[in-house]
């Protein structure tokens, strides 16, 4: 969804949302696309929910983006419901033996190694920054619908993207991953150096 605005020179934002709403909190992604969806966002953000579609979001990436964020369930050991800003290799850092790909599962890493395989044999052009806002899942069991503590993080992930789209931080010269910044309200935003599924 877009709102008002000239494009800027510099290029797209692209806001993408993937998990699968049939393994419980792994929907978190999808949900918090869903409602950023309903804001009033400038031109040059695009919001897509590309759910367990991993390979079609590399292949879009190949359209020219500044700038990804991500948003889905991300297990790093925190309480369930932490929600997580994360600085993720781009395509040419990502180290060799990435996860195998699975275009029903498909979590950062492995759809940025993929992008690198593609944006190599294409010539197409990744985005220059790639941040992960990623939430401590409870269940990644069969079924719908988040657990209380991941439902209770959608919108503060919601807010998170959107101070990102509004300060637009990765033009700023330190990486998100080598600060602390706290999320809208009294949360502690954790970190962590990596991004995926554990």
């Amino acid at each position: 969804m877009s709102g008002p605005g000239p494009a800027p020179a510099a290029g797209r934002i692209l806001v993408a949302g993937v998990g699968n709403i049939f393994l419980g909190d792994d929907g978190f992604g999808v949900e918090c696309v869903r409602r950023l969806a309903g804001h009033d966002l400038p031109e040059h953000v695009e919001v897509v929910d590309f759910g367990v579609r991993g390979v079609h979001l590399a292949y879009q990436l190949l359209d020219g983006y500044r700038a990804l964020v991500l948003v889905d369930a991300t297990a790093r050991g925190g309480a369930p419901g932490t929600v997580y800003l994360i600085e993720a290799a781009t395509p040419g850092e990502v180290e060799p033996g990435s996860p195998v790909l699975d275009g029903h599962r498909m979590g950062p890493d492995a759809v940025l190694a993929l992008l690198d395989t593609l944006s190599a044999g294409t010539g197409g052009t990744p985005p220059r920054r790639v941040l992960v806002v990623g939430c401590e899942p409870q269940s990644l069991e069969e079924g719908i619908g988040l657990s209380e503590p991941v439902a209770a993080a959608v919108d503060e992930a919601v807010q998170l993207v959107l101070r990102l789209l509004r300060d637009e931080v990765w033009n700023a010269p330190a990486a998100a991953a080598d600060r602390p910044a706290a999320l809208v309200g009294d949360r502690e935003q954790r970190r962590a150096p990596s991004c995926g599924r554990s």
